[in-house]
């Protein structure tokens, strides 16, 4: 209404009433539609493409053209039956506190812009380190994900192993700057390869340690390796013991370790590994994307015992916590570490001493950027700690069923040893080319559209890889999906 009484008509109001009822449709529709695209590329493109319009279009008109040319090309990752990669759904609050953050249309990069933007960080960042057991008072980032986690994790570690041999990379550049060792386990993941390259610290020069059969990182081997110390280079002579760069000063050393291998679900041996990286005066760096939240779980924190004593963790949030993308955590125990990295340039308009008045752009390599924290607070506030724990071990019961069910049928093989929420499936050919035979199955399994699960290679031979995240998936999902998989293996080649 407006001042004098009459009826005001908000056109924005009437447009976001016409999405909440598509939206409403699409996800009540989720478990019964199929689960992966159904276009051709080349028609999808045609149908978004053409010439950039002349004109302006009403708002409806572009959302409805929207829905027409998009639906069929979207797969249903937020559904029940999605297992690929290693995608969560979104809970409804998390759902509804993001359709908020859209609406609201704040920019969370510095405290006067968003208050409580600023101040729902602070507080989901301390119930996150509650929950996964993390040393209270660690420094918390709100990031897009693991990758950009990855990144200003591995930023603070460059930062504070540097400034450990008087050396201020954020002052001084590389250039000149005492080399810094990365020990990273066999079965790393490429965004800490893509981190370290973004971070001028190369991928050539990073050491290699071996991992075990199911992913894991040898800790004997690493400590072999920090034993031997660095290759001696041009500025290291053969007086120099373990560790020691120039001068005889420790060599700036980063060791990064893996909760939750992305095909087998491994866990590298986290607390031996700090053991050994810290004796060397090692930062150790921990990608969690998704097996930290193993943590949260009494039943599955054995698996990442001792990852309390890393220097900083990277998390995703919309893997396991199922929250809308895009977020993720950069958590670093040292904030001084991490806000040297990552913190904004001085700048009088940005002063803000009063630790109350948090600038989130502190924390990550942003500034201005979506309010990540809303969603994250909501799928925390609604599931509380018996949910995310129920979460996880209801995940985890779920993959055993997997491999059970399969591995009890005739040619199915389970590759990995299912201890979090991974499945690695092959299916052996009677001629002999299993790698074809499984390429087949995965192809096949996703034309029928039940589910959605993906290929990938372990140990040189193709594999099926199941990965069990979505907060909506039950047993019957499970059963259903196996009974597709198991169709699409005998009607498959070989």
């Amino acid at each position: 209404m407006s001042d004098d009484g009459s009826e005001v008509h908000d056109p924005v109001a009437g447009l976001l009433a016409e999405v909440a009822r598509y939206a409403a449709g699409y996800r009540a529709g989720l478990s019964g539609r199929p689960v992966g695209a159904r276009v051709d590329p080349a028609e999808l493109r045609a149908r978004l493409g053409g010439p950039l319009p002349e004109s302006p279009t009403p708002p409806l008109d572009v959302v409805e053209a929207l829905v027409a040319a998009a639906d069929d090309g979207l797969v249903a990752s937020a559904g029940p039956r999605y297992f690929g990669f290693v995608v969560g759904g979104s809970t409804p609050a998390s759902l509804a506190a993001d359709w908020l953050t859209a609406a609201w249309d704040q920019n969370a990069g510095m405290f006067p812009l968003s208050p409580a933007a600023a101040t729902v960080e602070d507080v989901a960042g301390a119930w996150l380190l509650e929950l996964l057991g993390l040393p209270a008072g660690s420094s918390v980032g709100f990031t897009s994900g693991a990758t950009a986690a990855n990144l200003t994790c591995l930023a603070a570690a460059r930062s504070q192993t540097l400034a450990r041999v008087g050396w201020d990379v954020e002052r001084d550049g590389l250039f000149d700057a005492p080399p810094i060792r990365v020990l990273v386990g066999e079965e790393h993941h490429v965004s800490v390869a893509l981190a370290l390259r973004y971070l001028g610290l190369g991928s050539a020069r990073v050491q290699v340690v071996p991992a075990d059969e199911q992913g894991r990182m040898r800790a004997d081997l690493l400590a072999a390796a920090l034993d031997q110390g660095p290759d001696q280079g041009p500025d290291q002579g053969p007086d120099q013991g373990p560790d020691q760069g120039p001068g005889g000063r420790t060599a700036p050393t980063i060791v990064v370790a893996q909760a939750g291998n992305v095909n087998s679900g491994a866990v590298d041996p986290v607390d031996e590994i700090c053991r050994v990286a810290h004796a060397h005066g090692a930062w150790v760096h921990v990608d969690g994307a998704f097996g930290i939240w193993a943590a949260a779980s009494p039943r599955h924190r054995p698996l990442v015992r001792g990852v309390e004593a890393a220097d900083s963790w990277a998390v995703d949030a919309h893997k396991w916590l199922n929250v809308p993308y895009d977020s993720g955590f950069a958590i670093v125990a040292d904030p001084a570490a991490h806000l040297r990295a990552t913190g904004l340039p001085a700048a009088g308009y940005l002063d803000s001493p009063d630790p109350l008045r948090r600038h989130s752009s502190d924390w990550v390599p942003e500034m201005s950027r979506r309010a990540r924290g809303f969603p994250v607070w909501a799928a925390l506030r609604e599931l509380g700690r018996s949910g995310v724990v129920e979460l996880v071990d209801r995940s985890c019961r779920l993959a055993r069923r997997f491999g059970d069910g399969l591995a009890a049928h005739d040619g199915v093989e389970i590759l990995n040893d299912v201890v979090l929420n991974q499945v690695l499936v092959r299916f052996r050919a009677s001629g002999g080319d299993d790698d074809a035979r499984t390429r087949a199955v995965v192809a096949a399994v996703q034309d029928d559209g039940t589910c959605w699960l993906g290929g990938t290679v372990w140990h040189g031979r193709a594999a099926m890889r199941i990965s069990v995240s979505g907060w909506s998936t039950t047993d019957a999902d499970v059963d259903r999906t196996i009974a597709a998989v198991l169709a699409a293996a005998a009607a498959a080649p070989g």
